[in-house]
């Protein structure tokens, strides 16, 4: 069970969910009541809290849910979620759901289903890239997640869906029966999961009919039935057998046994006595997950859907966490030379240039000279050009516009280089 008191999570803080006398009647055609799914229903769930929603099939846990969600109206009563109606949609962007059936388009595979889900809350292409990745790795598809959904088992559907209702790192998460068509290694890592999101500070409200996957978990659940409140409280207010007093020792013999209860008796004139003696034994779930982890460790192959990994790093990811990451990113030294030396050095008398002895000078005039020994163009030729000025910047020029005078110039020149007369 998680290591916080509710008393520590709700203090000083509003309840993220509050119900007062909430009431839901079904009416038929003729405005008729037809059933009384919730009568008079009132509860708080605190911040940072596992809340647990228990009751048989038909005690109206779902309708209260869909209530929470916006999804129905109460008949009567009042319902606040952070503080807003439930219809608000600033308050559903803080929420995620997995429903009581799994609700999935059955062409789409895991990885597309989880980036549609992702597009809902206008996550970034690389963020959602990153928490299908963790999603998937944590619920034990990444196998198989190129494969139609159509194609997934029940509880691997249901694992799909738990990794939607994540995908947005929502602050409030309400599952409704999360367990269900899950297979014993799949129930014990969602109730890892809860474990784990109660303690980096989510609220999460789980309804289901499995008590003993509730008991694990919660912090306080109440226990409804016929729609109504039957009793709230924590797991040791609620549980706790005040009536008797239970002693774990190592083994002991007949005469051992027979002794203490022969003490027990003397000490309080007879009004308790040992009742039974028996040998503790470990839970079924115990002997099977300890059978898997065996064959996983002959490395035994299975078609189903793997063992999942750790919880998703956005999940675990702290806010303390990153702020220390800021304050150390701060604490760094820039990277190259640090501003307060450049700009002394700015300030700082430059050196003089070196002096000019001449040489890009004579470079300069040698290299003007060689224009001068080109042969002289003729008047005619330049209005040419002039008059063709757009037709010769074309990269390529028609046979009758090139300068013939040049050419011929330079047919008759002679071997130094200069006009024959």
């Amino acid at each position: 069970m998680v290591d916080q008191s509710p008393a520590q999570a709700g203090t000083g803080a509003k309840p993220v969910i509050e119900c007062r006398k909430l009431t839901k009647v079904f009416k038929d055609f003729w405005m008729r009541d037809r059933a009384r799914a919730v009568e008079s229903l009132s509860f708080d769930i605190h911040p940072h809290e596992v809340f647990g929603l228990l009751g048989p099939n038909g005690s109206g846990k779902s309708t209260t849910i869909k209530i929470l969600l916006g999804l129905l109206r109460p008949t009567s009563g009042r319902v606040l979620v952070f503080g807003h109606s439930p219809n608000d949609v600033q308050t559903k962007r803080r929420i995620g759901y997995l429903p009581e059936e799994s609700y999935l388009y059955q062409f789409l595979n895991a990885r597309e289903t989880l980036d549609y889900y992702g597009k809902l809350f206008h996550l970034d292409h690389r963020t959602r890239t990153r928490r299908i990745d963790e999603l998937l790795d944590m619920v034990g598809l990444t196998h198989a997640q190129f494969r139609p959904v159509r194609e997934y088992s029940k509880g691997m559907q249901r694992r799909i869906g738990l990794a939607q209702a994540l995908i947005n790192d929502p602050d409030l998460l309400i599952l409704d029966e999360p367990t269900t068509g899950l297979d014993p290694i799949g129930t014990r890592q969602v109730k890892d999961l809860i474990i784990e999101l109660g303690r980096r500070g989510k609220t999460v409200l789980l309804s289901s009919h499995l008590l003993a996957d509730v008991e694990d978990v919660v912090d306080r659940m109440a226990i409804l039935y016929g729609g109504s409140k039957r009793d709230e409280g924590t797991c040791d207010d609620l549980l706790t057998m005040k009536n008797l007093t239970q002693i774990e020792t190592d083994g002991l013999d007949d005469a051992t046994i027979a002794e203490i209860d022969e003490v027990i008796r003397r000490r309080t004139a007879g009004a308790a006595a040992i009742h039974s003696v028996t040998k503790p034994r470990q839970k079924l779930e115990e002997l099977f997950l300890g059978i898997v982890e065996k064959a996983q460790a002959e490395r035994m192959s299975t078609s189903g859907a793997m063992q999942g990994g750790v919880t998703a790093e956005f999940l675990r990811a702290d806010e303390e966490e990153g702020e220390a990451l800021i304050e150390n990113l701060m604490r760094e030294e820039p990277v190259g030379r640090p501003v307060d030396e450049l700009l002394a050095e700015a300030d700082s008398p430059q050196e003089p240039l070196p002096a000019d002895d001449g040489s890009d000078r004579d470079l300069i005039d040698a290299l003007v000279s060689d224009t001068d020994d080109a042969p002289p163009r003729s008047h005619s030729d330049e209005s040419h050009d002039l008059s063709n000025d757009d037709e010769r910047s074309s990269p390529v020029q028609r046979e009758d516009d090139v300068d013939r005078s040049v050419i011929d110039s330079l047919l008759d020149a002679d071997d130094e280089g200069a006009p024959k007369p």
